[in-house]
């Protein structure tokens, strides 16, 4: 497998709290998914304003999240993501930027369960293979920090060919797919780690 462009690693509180909003984070992943588009065409994916998206729009291209995309046609040029992934970074011992890594990390799970949900409500619509293709799964891991650390880079390793972004060998019937993955100690409701 060539190398594959990594995922943008952000260390930067201020970038992190941009991100943190939640239009400018639908904004970021739209564009990672699903390629270029305009300011109007990322409005209606989003559900907000053309006029709305494009003044987030600029305010990602100064944090270097998105850039202007050349127009096959000369009109509206398109916006696209310079990145194919975001790695938020390992929560450390810098309050200022682990409270904001937690504010992206609390949109990016709003907007995994409103996609979860608009999923859910429309699964019935979809064609059969792709009711068959989706699906959810949970583990209950027993691991060490390390081999979870392994198990991550793993998983990334396997995904990374199918990113969209990226995939230039994609079948005439791919279209674009949501995959999320969540892993971490599991916390019991007294607050304490489990064993």
């Amino acid at each position: 497998m060539p190398d594959l462009p990594p995922r943008k690693r952000i260390d930067d509180a201020e970038l992190l709290r941009a991100l943190a909003h939640p239009l400018r984070s639908a904004l970021v992943h739209h564009l990672m998914a699903l390629g270029p588009a305009t300011a109007s065409e990322c409005a209606e994916a989003v559900g907000s304003t053309a006029s709305n998206c494009s003044w987030h729009l600029r305010r990602l291209a100064e944090y270097g999240l998105v850039e202007r995309a050349e127009s096959g046609d000369g009109r509206e040029r398109p916006w696209r993501a310079c990145q194919v992934g975001l790695d938020l970074g390992e929560f450390g011992d810098d309050p200022v930027l682990t409270a904001a890594q937690l504010a992206v990390t609390g949109t990016e799970l709003g907007e995994e369960q409103e996609l979860t949900q608009r999923y859910l409500d429309t699964v019935e619509q979809l064609d059969e293979d792709w009711r068959q293709a989706g699906g959810f799964a949970s583990y209950g891991l027993k691991a060490s920090a390390e081999e979870l650390t392994t198990l991550l880079k793993a998983i990334d390793d396997l995904v990374r060919p199918y990113v969209s972004t990226i995939r230039t060998d994609a079948p005439a019937d791919a279209h674009a797919a949501y995959l999320g993955l969540r892993a971490f100690r599991r916390i019991g409701h007294d607050g304490k780690p489990a064993s």
